[in-house]
């Protein structure tokens, strides 16, 4: 299973955008970048639960 993955983060206006390379619809948005990283880990953590069928 890959352990790395490309996450694709961009300042429009007032808000953080983000998306993962690899994995689609795994995408958020944010007002802070903090929060944008750990907004995208949680969603591609779950994104790869329910393609493993544990989520």
């Amino acid at each position: 299973m890959k352990n790395e993955y490309t996450a694709v983060l961009k300042q429009e206006g007032d808000w953080w955008v983000g998306w993962i390379e690899e994995v689609p619809g795994v995408n958020c948005q944010e007002r802070a970048y903090e929060a944008l990283k750990e907004t995208l880990a949680v969603t591609l953590k779950e994104a790869l639960g329910l393609n493993n069928g544990k989520a």
